[in-house]
């Protein structure tokens, strides 16, 4: 929780400094312009890759795949907006280096790689709900069968009245 706070308080300092720094040798009114170009800049060149991610994820929903790459992408962009409206030529530098394609697309291979994200999904209809966890990457939970393509989906459901109706048992099946 320190390293947090100390961050949100270094960064301000940083770029300030370096923005005072810019502004001695250029001039004040020519540092304020390119702290406006690059957020200008950075917004429109924001609104083109998300419009991009957002129709590849779009194309893979369509194909019936999860299009988890294109979520944390979109996460990035959304980091990468956040750094490019803030004033100073660090962030900036973050923010243009989120939203080049190779860079943020290996930052979210990354971070989908490294088991931190799990897509949860849920769903409900007349009196049937479902849901579906997968984990990529990390841990995989003590139910979790791996199988070899084959979807196999269990639940159990309410009738209408609200009693219960369980799952057959496994054995059942082979009788």
């Amino acid at each position: 929780m320190r390293w947090i706070l100390l961050f949100f308080i270094a960064v301000p300092l940083v770029e300030m400094l370096l923005l005072f720094k810019v502004a001695g040798l250029i001039g004040g009114l020519w540092t304020i312009g390119l702290v406006v170009l690059t957020a200008v800049l950075g917004v429109q060149i924001l609104k083109r890759q998300g419009f991009s991610t957002l129709l590849r994820a779009n194309q893979r929903l369509n194909r019936g795949q999860l299009p988890a790459q294109e979520v944390v992408e979109g996460f990035f962009l959304a980091f990468a907006g956040a750094l490019l409206l803030t004033p100073g030529f660090i962030t900036d530098t973050l923010g243009f280096l989120c939203l080049t394609p190779p860079v943020r697309r290996a930052m979210a291979k990354k971070f989908i790689d490294s088991g931190v994200l799990m897509s949860v999904s849920t769903g409900s209809g007349n009196g049937f709900f479902w849901t579906s966890q997968r984990s990529t990457g990390g841990r995989t939970g003590a139910n979790e069968k791996r199988s070899s393509g084959s979807t196999t989906i269990e639940g159990e459901f309410y009738e209408e009245s609200g009693s219960r109706l369980s799952r057959r048992n496994d054995d059942s099946r082979t009788r």
